[in-house]
């Protein structure tokens, strides 16, 4: 639950801090801080991103009123809230960096969430050969047979597939 940490400081200067640690986070794409501010830090940022998505004077205001820098409100407005159009929350992502050499604080890295790139042209691909291969071993089959000749299109290879099913219930009802 955000606001639960007081992170050694006073109210005032708390409050201060995490709004100029959620400003820089919006508008570098990462912080590098320790681990419990980035908890804090992160559910402030979700929730101006989501101000961004609703993108109505009121929302701009309120971030506005928390975001220190107008320029940086602008771009969560503009450029963000399109990136995190499709997304329903989860727009931070936190790494773990492990201990700072002076205190011994337990470091992480908080960043803005990138979507995978989906490459979408390879998996048609494979679903388009896996069919090749399959009416080929049956074609050969019915060749052996002498039932039917070697197929000269796709739309002839998958007819014999259809039929050769029928024809073997057809031979096995016969011998018994």
């Amino acid at each position: 639950m955000p606001g639960t940490r007081k992170l050694g400081r006073k109210t005032d200067h708390r409050r201060a801090m995490l709004r100029g640690q959620v400003t820089l986070l919006l508008k570098n794409g990462s912080i590098k801080t320790t681990v419990t501010r980035a908890k804090e830090i992160a559910p402030l940022a979700e929730k101006m991103i989501t101000l961004g998505k609703k993108n109505t004077l009121a929302a701009r205001r309120a971030a506005m009123a928390f975001i220190t820098e107008e320029d940086v409100v602008s771009k969560v407005f503009g450029e963000i809230a399109a990136k995190y159009a499709s997304r329903s929350g989860g727009y931070t992502q936190l790494y773990r960096l492990g201990a700072r050499r002076g205190d011994a604080a337990e470091m992480a890295l908080l960043k803005l969430f990138e979507e995978p790139v989906k490459e979408e042209k390879k998996a048609p691909a494979k679903k388009k050969a896996a069919p090749k291969k399959k009416a080929a071993p049956k074609a050969e089959e019915a060749k052996e047979e002498g039932k039917a000749e070697e197929p000269k299109t796709e739309a002839a290879a998958e007819e014999p597939k259809a039929e050769a099913p029928a024809e073997e219930k057809a031979e096995e009802t016969k011998a018994e």
